[in-house]
C-alpha cells in the first residue's frame, strides 16, 4: 500500500512549500502541489503540518556492546526516531571499543536486528591500529574517529606521527575529538590541589578550557592542510575555535568541516548553578559570548553540521560527587529537533536553515547515498511536525534507558508527530512501532 502525505508544509533545500508527497515501498515516488488519492492509498492529512527530512546525527553514543546498562542501540534508536532522528552515526568507545574491522561488523550484526533508525558507525583510531584503518573498505562505514583528548581506555590518540601518518593514508573522513590532554591534566592538577577531589563542577570549563580545545582544533587543522586529509571537528565549543573554518567556498569542496552540537547552542556555564553534573559533558559548555559565537558562526556557515554528541549515563553516575567520576556526556537524540525549532520560534534560526545543517549537511559531508533530501527516488526518511503543539519534558515521556534529560522540565512548542524511516512509519503520536526499521547506510564514495 502506498502512503500520502497530503497538504504538507514541506520544507527541502531552503524552501517551504505546501504540496502532497507520495512514498512507495521504502522510497519517496511523487512530490508535487497535489497529489490524487487512489483506493488503495494510506492517507495522512498533515494540513498546518511541516513535513521535514529526516534528521542525520553524526556523532551519538549508544553504548552497545559492553555499557547496556547506561543504553543500547534499540532504546536510544527508539528515543531517536521519537525526536525526528532517521539515521544516526554511532561512536567506537564502547567496551570492547570499536577498533578493528571485525568488531565494526559485529556492531552491524546488532543494529541490523534492533536499530529502529538507519545506521553507521566510525571505526576508532589508536596509536596502533593503523593496519586495520588501511583494510577498511571506503563504503564499509561512515568513517575514522579520533579522540585528540582524553578518553577511555586506548581511545587517545596522542602521539603525533602517528595522527600525521593516519592523516596521510586514510582516504575517508577522519571526525575527531579535539582537546589538548596536556592542557587539562595540567588544569585538573591545579584545581586539585585548590579543592582536592570535590571540585565544583563549575570549574569544569576552565579545566576543559577554551585553550585546550584552541590548541588541539588548530593542530589538527595544520595537519589536514599539510596532508591533505578529509578532517571534520567534532563538537566546536568556544568563540576562537570559529575563527579556524571557512564559509567561502561550497560545503561538498570543503576539505575541513565542522560540528556543532544542541547543548553547546542551548546551554552556558551559567547553568551549572541548577543543572550542575547533568551538564557536564566534553568539550565543556562554556560561556554566553562562547554560545553567541557559536550561533554566529553556524548561521553565517562556517560550523556545518547541527548534532547531539548524544551520550547517556544513569542518574546514579551523574550523582558521584567526585569530580574526576562524574562521567561527562547526556542523552539528546530524543529533543534535539525540537530544541532548535524552539530556538526558530525565537528567531534565532530559520527552520530552512535548521533541515540544512540537521539534515541535509550530514548527507553532503559524508556523501551518504539518497537520504537527507525530500526527493524524487530518495529514501522515505521524513518527520511531520506540529509547530503548535506544547508539551513539556517529563519522565513518563523520555524514552532514553537512563530516564533523564538535560531538558526535563522545560516546555516546548513543536511536537513529533510521525517518523518515517525508508517508507515504514516507526513512530506516531507518542508510540514507537515495536518493529525495528533501521537500515545500514550506504555511501556514494
Amino acid at each position: 500500500m502506498k502512503t500520502l502525505i497530503k497538504n504538507a508544509n514541506i520544507v527541502n533545500e531552503n524552501q517551504t512549500f505546501k504540496g502532497d508527497l507520495l512514498i512507495d515501498g521504502n522510497r519517496i515516488e511523487k512530490v508535487t502541489s497535489e497529489i490524487s488519492a487512489e483506493n488503495n492509498y494510506k492517507i495522512i492529512d498533515a494540513n498546518g503540518k511541516y513535513l521535514l527530512p529526516g534528521v542525520i546525527d553524526d556523532q551519538v553514543h549508544f553504548r552497545e556492546p559492553g555499557l547496556t546498562h547506561k543504553a543500547n542501540i534499540a532504546t536510544e534508536s527508539a528515543a531517536a526516531v521519537a525526536g525526528g532522528v532517521t539515521t544516526f552515526f554511532e561512536q567506537p568507545n564502547t567496551s570492547p571499543q570499536t577498533t578493528t574491522i571485525e568488531l565494526l561488523e559485529e556492531k552491524f550484526a546488532i543494529a541490523s536486528k534492533t536499530s529502529f533508525a538507519n545506521y553507521s558507525f566510525f571505526l576508532g583510531g589508536t596509536n596502533d591500529n593503523l593496519e586495520q584503518l588501511k583494510q577498511l573498505d571506503r563504503n564499509a562505514c561512515v568513517g575514522i574517529k579520533l579522540f585528540l583528548g582524553s578518553s577511555t581506555g586506548n581511545m587517545l590518540v596522542d602521539d603525533e606521527k602517528t595522527i600525521e601518518t593516519i592523516f596521510s593514508n586514510i582516504d575517508l573522513v577522519i571526525a575527531a575529538h579535539c582537546e589538548d590532554e596536556q592542557t587539562i591534566r595540567r588544569n585538573t592538577e591545579l584545581y586539585t590541589q585548590r579543592y582536592g577531589e570535590h571540585i565544583p563542577i563549575e570549574k569544569h570549563p576552565l579545566i576543559r578550557s577554551s585553550e585546550a580545545c584552541f590548541l588541539s582544533s588548530s593542530k589538527a587543522i595544520h595537519l589536514a592542510e599539510k596532508t591533505g586529509a578529509r578532517l571534520h571537528v567534532f563538537h566546536l565549543s568556544t568563540a576562537q575555535e570559529t575563527e579556524l573554518f571557512r564559509n567561502d567556498i561550497p560545503l561538498k569542496d570543503k576539505k575541513i568541516t565542522a560540528e556543532v552540537c544542541v547543548h553547546h547552542l542551548w546551554f552556558s556555564d551559567e547553568d551549572y548553578k541548577s543543572k550542575g553534573n547533568f551538564i557536564k559533558w566534553n568539550p565543556a559548555v562554556k560561556t554566553s559570548d562562547d554560545r553567541e559565537h557559536l550561533w554566529k558562526a553556524l548561521l553565517d556557515d562556517r560550523l556545518d553540521v547541527i548534532a547531539t554528541d548524544h551520550a547517556p549515563h544513569t542518574i546514579d553516575e551523574k550523582k558521584n560527587t567526585i569530580y574526576s567520576k562524574i562521567p561527562s556526556g547526556g542523552p539528546l537524540v530524543q529533543h534535539s529537533l525540537v530544541a532548535m525549532l524552539e530556538n526558530a520560534r525565537k528567531g534565532k534560526i530559520s527552520i530552512e536553515k535548521i533541515v540544512e545543517k540537521m539534515c541535509h549537511n550530514p548527507a553532503i559531508l559524508f556523501e551518504i547515498k539518497e537520504r537527507g533530501f525530500i526527493r524524487e527516488g530518495y529514501y522515505a526518511d521524513l518527520v511531520l511536525v506540529d509547530l503548535n503543539n506544547p508539551w513539556q519534558v517529563s519522565k513518563e515521556n523520555i524514552l532514553y534507558k537512563c530516564g533523564w534529560s538535560p531538558f526535563e522540565g522545560n516546555s516546548f512548542h513543536s511536537k513529533i508527530i510521525a517518523t518515517f524511516v525508508g517508507g515504514n512509519l516507526v513512530y506516531e503520536n507518542g508510540k514507537v512501532n515495536p518493529i525495528p526499521q533501521g537500515m545500514r547506510v550506504t555511501f556514494n564514495r
